[in-house]
């Protein structure tokens, strides 16, 4: 049995009218006729594919480019110049005239220094406190004073001199005297030294009251750590009224300030000093847990109300 062969229909072909006689074929159109055999019919006209843009879009368009086309521009701008050392000076100048120099820290520093000495306690009687390589580190306490008053009084630790033989005191200008010890307050470990032989130029520190230190107040702490100096640690008051006790448990000191200024073995008996160049306390302590006696950032100081009662002198 033969199968009618299948044709595909155009869908864009009109719906046929009904035959008038089964044995009538159906004329094929004129253009169907004329087409090649195996050839698609044509397409039925549709509406365009593309059609022309609206003469806004092209205007937004070339707005877009316009501004894309500016800002690349300013983006890679002109060649950049090279730096010259007129530039370089011009900066340098710049940042002078906003801070100036020297430094307030600096200038505290210079005002204070003339005041600071190097404290050696001795603990044998041949020794004369020259330096000496071979002598071991055991027989002698470094620390570091302040005068206070310019008889050749001065302020230390008591730590710094406690079982001393002698003691000796090197003043800022290389000028060096025997010491005594003429005051303490264990209590505080503060001790008070009397300078035997005073340089001519000798100039007592300037001591303000704490009543008006606040965390945050810039200091700065003076001292000879390691016996290296006089050297000078800038940071600021991190607390008050703190209390430490000592590495033998024997002593804890109250009332502190605490300061992160860098002190070291050494700079105990040192001043802890303002940036107006005044002493508001004396360096005892720094704090560390381990076995490393080096500075961790916690530094205690009496306040030298404390130290000036010391020194028999009457408080602010």
């Amino acid at each position: 049995m033969n199968k009618a062969p299948l044709t595909s229909r155009s869908p864009r072909r009109s719906a046929a009218a009904p035959s008038p006689a089964p044995t009538a074929a159906a004329e094929p159109p004129a253009d169907a006729a004329a087409a090649p055999a195996g050839a698609a019919p044509p397409e039925a006209p549709g509406p365009a594919r593309r059609r022309a843009a609206h003469p806004a879009v092209w205007a937004v368009a070339g707005a877009l480019l316009a501004a894309l086309a500016v800002t690349a521009v300013q983006h890679i701008g002109p060649a950049q110049r090279p730096v010259t050392q007129d530039d370089i000076d011009r900066a340098v100048r710049e940042s002078l005239e906003k801070e100036p120099l020297p430094s307030q820290a600096t200038k505290a520093y210079q005002a204070i220094l003339p005041s600071v000495v190097r404290v050696s306690g001795l603990m044998n009687e041949d020794d004369n406190g020259e330096e000496n390589p071979e002598r071991r580190a055991m027989d002698r306490s470094l620390g570091t004073g302040v005068v206070i008053i310019d008889n050749g009084t001065i302020l230390t630790n008591l730590h710094v001199v406690w079982g001393s033989k002698k003691i000796r005191v090197r003043f800022a200008n290389g000028h060096e005297s025997e010491a005594v010890m003429v005051g303490a307050q264990p209590e505080n470990d503060l001790a008070v030294l009397k300078a035997l032989d005073l340089p001519d130029d000798l100039e007592a520190a300037t001591m303000r009251s704490t009543a008006d230190l606040l965390p945050g107040d810039h200091v700065i702490a003076v001292g000879h750590p390691f016996g290296i100096g006089p050297s000078v640690s800038y940071g600021v008051v991190s607390g008050l009224k703190r209390e430490f006790r000592s590495e033998a448990g024997e002593r804890t000191l109250t009332n502190l300030i605490q300061f992160d200024a860098a002190a070291n073995p050494g700079n105990s008996g040192g001043p802890l000093v303002t940036m107006d160049g005044q002493v508001v306390g004396i360096v005892t302590a720094i704090l560390n847990p381990s076995e490393q006696r080096t500075f961790i950032g916690i530094g205690f100081a009496v306040p030298i109300e404390n130290a000036a009662q010391a020194a028999g002198m009457p408080p602010f």
